[in-house]
């Protein structure tokens, strides 16, 4: 996928005439209706590729621009954030729903991270993953906001990248409440928007003011 040049937050792929978009589904977790109509719809319009991304989501790849409308009409699904400057997606383990290993209710909380935080205008994009124990199967410290579920509570960590230059995020918190964490990581959201350079990604932020100025800024 490269860059965006099309309606819906499409992207406009390799051979500059079809286009990907990703639907939004919160924290990965997709509905039996959402999934029926994405599954009539790559019938509907004949649509190659269906990839599963590495922020749990679906792209759907391969359509033309004059489609997109008419698809995004027939799933009655928002269109997931690919390209702009705002949160892209929140990437959450399963948690104590399911998993032997869970220790923090990840799914829901980050379900209800992605409700608070979409729509919020960033400097850049902004990817959060939240791990419902320290195995961190969600990437949580390679992500912009990570949430680490342990047995005392949430530690809220910061500034890590995945991207071509790897940062480890860093630890603000340790052992939160879900109101706590949520009222950290809005700290951490506003003092970024206010004080970011325009594209400049969570990392890149932290490396220049450094941790510390964070620190003091939010703690």
């Amino acid at each position: 996928m490269s860059q965006a040049d099309g309606p819906k937050g499409a992207i406009l792929q390799r051979d500059k005439k079809t286009y990907a978009i990703v639907p939004r589904i919160p924290a990965g977790v997709i509905k039996r209706e959402d999934l029926k109509a994405i599954s009539d719809v790559v019938d509907k319009y004949d649509i190659p590729i269906v990839k599963i991304t590495s922020g749990h989501r679906l792209a759907l790849v391969g359509m033309t621009e004059e489609q997109i409308l008419p698809i995004y009409e027939d799933l009655g699904m928002d269109e997931g954030k690919a390209v702009e400057l705002c949160l892209h997606y929140v990437q959450a383990c399963p948690g104590t729903d399911v998993c032997k290993f869970g220790v923090q209710n990840s799914l829901g909380f980050g379900i209800e991270i992605e409700g608070i935080f979409t729509g919020i205008e960033l400097p850049a994009k902004f990817k959060v993953g939240v791990s419902g124990c320290p195995f961190l199967c969600a990437e949580s410290l390679v992500r912009d906001l990570g949430l680490i579920g342990k047995k005392k509570g949430w530690t809220l960590v910061f500034g890590g990248n995945s991207g071509r230059q790897v940062r480890k995020a860093d630890i603000l918190a340790e052992d939160l409440n879900e109101e706590e964490t949520i009222a950290l990581a809005r700290k951490c959201i506003e003092y970024y928007a206010a004080n970011a350079k325009k594209k400049e990604r969570t990392g890149a932020f932290v490396e220049r003011i450094g941790i510390d100025e964070l620190k003091k800024a939010v703690l």
